[in-house]
């Protein structure tokens, strides 16, 4: 007989005890997951849970043991569905479904339980694992993962997405009904201006103040959305099968959500009080998509902001005609600026009486000579330039031709002394380069830098008084002269304007229109003057028209004139003809 304890036995029985060891451990990691475990005998009494099962029933272990799976049950089953579980098991060995079970709060929440038996060598069921997943945290999951897909994680309105489902809900609502329903859509009007001086915290802080200010205003039924940025959109539901009723019914909720976004408020420690403008569109069929809708109303938004900040503005047909048209002369605007349609000409500046008159420099005004419709004043193009960004194309073509006139005029002494003003817009000016441009040109055509003159308006400071001071140091600094165009409108500092590297004052032209009807403007006028001669600056007026105008003007101690009463904006050849007469010269 063999000896039972012999070395090749003993390795078996060793090998087949490790096996068992790590049999074990694995069992011992699986139990310890995450995921809800309860091991039962074949009579269905508990004899283990995981922590993670403990955790989903709010039991603890000892108040489990001994005990069935009935203590769990919420009466949400009937027999026959317990009957259909056992006999499902008995048959296949295993069973998974949906269980509603009761928690030890009361609660009573959805899980899908796997329940699997457990046979020995024999084929007897000696136990049962039942395995769990909590449906109520994967329905949350999946309300969280909706709620990001469809709301706004700023404010927790509705996003684009979901404002287009309301959108074509509220049209298919107004087709089936024939009343009208709304899109109102509305833009803050200094919403940079807040970001850039108390940063981007508290511009998220006023967002979400404005869509609870909104959600107060509208109806439990309407929907709030913020499509992006500083926008947000009101969908109103149908309410009236008449236009001119629904039309009043929307302005007045409209203006309501104006007003009260126009009140005051506490913002990162300071008191903001904003404005926004807003568009309406009216609709009561299915014509239109929520595309078409938000392009409409977003052509009345900015009509509005254009014309009237603050306000509310109806879509209709007529300003889409316009709209159109705006879009047309941008496309003829941008070929026009590559095909070299511009033209300057050239208004002059002067000092003295008549008969003594000096020319000592003029403005610089572009012109678009259009192929069909002639020369165009920029009246009708210079705002739709800086709306659309054609503005640093346009004014980079205007400062160098400037240039290179200054550098021709340079060899001709009737003209060698002319200092030429250019206007230079906010965003050109703020250009990252602009100083660099402005040197390389100046040095390329060979302009003498001391004829330059930028014309700064006074809302540029507004905008980065820094940055404007900066590099207004770095081009004086070469020579270059500057102005500050229609001063007294109403943005200046005087706390910047005393740091600014300036030359001179321009009294803007609404002050000289009436200064021999109205005493404010005069006063306005002196005001300017007696401030540029404290700061030791040359002051200008534009806009003169009549000898009564110059007179006072110079009775205020302002000498240099520019203005119709002079000459209108030239061409070059007559220009330069026009300040030889004034010179006694030939031309």
């Amino acid at each position: 007989m063999p000896n039972p304890f012999d070395s090749q036995t003993l390795a078996e029985a060793q090998a087949r005890l490790r096996v068992l060891e790590d049999e074990q451990r694995v069992a011992e990691a699986i139990f310890r997951t995450t995921q809800p475990v309860m091991v039962t005998d074949a009579r269905a009494h508990i004899l283990r849970v995981n922590q993670a099962f403990c955790d989903i029933m709010g039991y603890r272990p000892e108040e489990m043991l001994g005990n069935t799976p009935k203590m769990f049950r919420s009466n949400h089953h009937d027999a026959a569905f317990y009957a259909t579980m056992v006999e499902t098991i008995q048959r296949t060995g295993q069973w998974s479904g949906e269980v509603w079970d009761r928690r030890k709060s009361g609660d009573v929440f959805p899980k899908w339980m796997t329940i699997t038996a457990v046979p020995d060598a024999s084929g007897t069921v000696t136990h049962m694992i039942a395995c769990y997943t909590d449906l109520a945290e994967r329905q949350r999951a999946r309300e969280e993962i909706e709620r990001l897909a469809f709301h706004d994680v700023i404010t927790g309105l509705a996003n684009r997405a979901l404002l287009h489902e309301r959108l074509s809900e509220a049209t298919r609502q107004a087709g089936s009904s024939g009343e009208y329903a709304a899109l109102l859509l509305l833009d803050w009007d200094d919403f940079r201006s807040l970001n850039d001086s108390l940063g981007y915290p508290q511009g998220d802080a006023l967002l979400r103040l404005a869509g609870q200010r909104i959600c107060a205003c509208v109806r439990a039924s309407d929907t709030v959305a913020r499509p992006g940025g500083d926008e947000f959109a009101i969908v109103l539901h149908p309410t009236s099968d008449r236009r001119d009723q629904a039309a009043a019914q929307t302005e007045a909720m409209g203006t309501r959500i104006l007003q009260t976004l126009a009140e005051p408020c506490h913002i990162g420690g300071t008191d903001y009080q904003g404005s926004a403008s807003m568009g309406v569109v009216l609709f009561a069929d299915e014509q239109l998509d929520a595309n078409a809708l938000l392009k409409q109303a977003e052509l009345a938004m900015y009509d509005a902001k254009h014309n009237s900040r603050g306000s509310l503005h109806f879509f209709d047909s007529q300003l889409e005609q316009a709209v159109s048209e705006r879009m047309r002369i941008e496309r003829e605007l941008r070929a026009g600026i590559a095909a070299g349609q511009l033209r300057l000409h050239y208004q002059p500046q002067v000092t003295g009486q008549e008969g003594q008159l000096a020319v000592v420099g003029a403005e610089a005004l572009v012109r678009w000579q259009h192929p069909r419709q002639g020369l165009i004043a920029p009246g009708r193009f210079i705002a739709l330039a800086e709306e659309t960004g054609l503005i640093a194309a346009l004014g980079r073509w205007v400062l160098q031709t400037a240039c290179e006139q200054l550098a021709a005029w340079k060899g001709r002494p009737a003209f060698a002394h002319l200092v030429l003003a250019v206007n230079v817009s906010a965003a050109q000016f703020l250009e990252p380069g602009f100083t660099q441009q402005v040197l390389e040109l100046l040095a390329s055509t060979g302009a003498p830098p001391g004829r330059l003159k930028l014309e700064l308006t006074e809302s540029l400071l507004v905008q980065n008084a820094e940055a404007v001071i900066a590099t207004m140091s770095a081009l004086q600094a070469h020579g270059v002269q500057f102005s500050l165009d229609d001063f007294g409108t109403g943005y200046s500092s005087l706390a910047y304007l005393k740091r600014l590297p300036l030359q001179q004052l321009k009294i803007d032209q609404g002050f000289v229109r009436d200064l021999e009807t109205d005493g404010n403007d005069a006063t306005i006028a002196r005001s300017i003057a007696a401030l540029a001669r404290g700061l030791g600056l040359t002051v200008i007026a534009e806009g003169v028209e009549t000898a009564g105008q110059r007179d006072l003007l110079a009775a205020m101690g302002c000498t240099t004139y520019q203005g119709y009463y002079y000459s209108r904006p030239l061409a070059l050849q007559d220009f330069e003809a026009w300040c030889l007469r004034q010179a006694g010269v030939a031309a």
